[in-house]
């Protein structure tokens, strides 16, 4: 009776965070049910992950520029922009793809700090700041692809990003032993975090949650780690861009989690006027935000264009809504302050699994875009909600 009382208290009072997991189960769920299991089919998990790829790495810079209470409307064409304009090195320059690559990275951190230079330097709206550089992008990629209209890639290992898999080294009974491996090690890193984590409290004494309690949470999270890995292995194993998107999440996380400049990205979200007392430079941190968003509009552009294997007119084309809506679904608070990257991952693919689900069934598109509205109204909506009766 005592375990159920505390994870109903726990569930209660982390609602915020578990409620998003709890969604993203449900919504699986349901499909797999309707598609007679061709949801959870290792071909369609597959795809799915690797069509969220290039939104997710969107979704964790987006995060961080919401908790500091802006926005980025830019990130979208600034991501079809620098995706042309790599497509333009390897196939126009002939700039080997081991160097295209970090250029067009740097080139997105430039643009980022322009954009943070806007708002921090010059004290524009982010919104109207980056709604100028949305149009400024759009114009820019329609000037590069106008020529051809689309700019064809042909560099395998360029494409490989977007489209690969990693070496399967052997088959264990039709599985990828790499992607076991892989799984495997991710658990092992999980387990050893969460124990660890545990240990501070303890050291500190911190309130942490009761053994069974925290048992019961590594079998769970392990199992879904292992079930998702026996999926993948089952295909053609990890692909790059899941193994990208996992990095991403994994150096994000622990940058917001264990650093000083983690917390001060926090504390100016939680209130700019308190950060700027304490010492904290709120210009600096807002540089810092916008030129890491930058960046990884550059690796989003990257990963789309490898992924078509070419540039074209439209790439970028609602991207920063697509974003936004992942990281609000991952529990980011538009009042600033609150909000995790592993979050906007979950987000980022709940909004995946609603679209491939209902493809899966054949719902049309005007329903989807609906329905995929109402599930971010839903998201705002709760976290109103839950802010209010914190208050």
């Amino acid at each position: 009776m005592n375990f159920m009382k505390e994870a109903r208290s726990l569930v209660r009072v982390n609602i915020r965070e578990y409620g998003m997991y709890i969604a993203l189960f449900v919504i699986m769920l349901t499909f797999s049910i309707l598609t007679d299991g061709l949801f959870m089919s290792s071909r369609n998990i597959s795809n799915l992950l690797d069509a969220t790829g290039y939104i997710a790495v969107l979704a964790v810079g987006m995060t961080l520029v919401i908790v500091i209470r802006h926005i980025d409307l830019s990130v979208g064409f600034a991501a079809g922009f620098m995706g042309a304009i790599a497509a333009i090195f390897l196939t126009q320059l002939g700039v080997p793809v081991y160097l295209t690559i970090p250029i067009i990275l740097v080139m997105g951190v430039v643009i980022g700090m322009l954009n943070g230079f806007l708002v921090a330097q010059i004290g524009i709206p982010s919104f109207v700041a980056s709604l100028a550089g949305m149009l400024i992008f759009r114009g820019a990629l329609l000037r590069v692809t106008e020529d051809t209209g689309t700019i064809i890639v042909k560099d395998e290992g360029f494409n490989a990003i977007g489209n690969g898999f990693i070496p399967a080294i052997a088959k264990v009974g039709g599985l990828n032993l790499l992607s076991l491996i892989l799984g495997a090690a991710v658990i092992v890193l999980f387990l050893y975090g969460e124990a660890a984590k545990r240990r501070n409290k303890l050291k500190y004494n911190f309130e942490v949650i009761s053994n069974r309690m925290f048992a019961l949470k590594l079998v769970f999270v392990s199992a879904i780690i292992a079930y998702i890995t026996y999926i993948i292995a089952g295909y053609n194993g990890f692909s790059w861009t899941v193994i990208i998107m996992v990095l991403i999440v994994a150096v994000y996380h622990f940058l917001t989690t264990q650093t000083v400049l983690g917390r001060r990205i926090y504390a100016v979200g939680s209130n700019p006027e308190a950060a700027h007392l304490s010492g904290i430079s709120v210009k600096k941190i807002t540089y810092v935000v916008f030129g890491s968003m930058g960046m990884l509009s550059a690796l989003s552009g990257i990963l789309f264009t490898a992924r078509l294997q070419s540039a074209t007119t439209t790439a970028g084309t609602l991207f920063e809504l697509d974003a936004i809506a992942a990281a609000y679904v991952g529990g980011v608070s538009a009042a600033g302050g609150v909000g995790k990257v592993t979050g906007s991952i979950i987000g980022a693919i709940v909004m995946a699994s609603l679209s491939s689900g209902m493809n899966l069934l054949g719902v049309g598109i005007s329903y989807q875009y609906m329905i995929r509205g109402a599930v971010l109204a839903i998201a705002v909506i709760f976290d109103v909600m839950t802010r209010k009766k914190r208050a």
